[in-house]
């Protein structure tokens, strides 16, 4: 369960900065500017997932190994 949420952490890590590169710097990559229900709202969106990540970061840390 640890590994799992690291890596669902480490993927909303990498969507979260992928976004908001593709908001600021215009790199086409990242799946939050390809939903369409988004549209408006990509900043938002990416600290959203950037606040996820963070979060099951600190829910792996708190679990056993295992």
């Amino acid at each position: 369960m640890k590994q799992f949420l690291e890596i669902a952490g480490f993927i909303a890590l990498v969507q979260g900065v992928a976004g908001l590169l593709h908001e600021f710097t215009d790199v086409h990559w990242g799946l939050v500017q390809k939903l369409g229900f988004l549209d408006g709202y990509e900043i938002y969106a990416s600290v959203a997932l950037l606040v996820l990540s963070f979060a099951l970061f600190a829910a792996a840390q708190s679990r056993k190994s295992g």
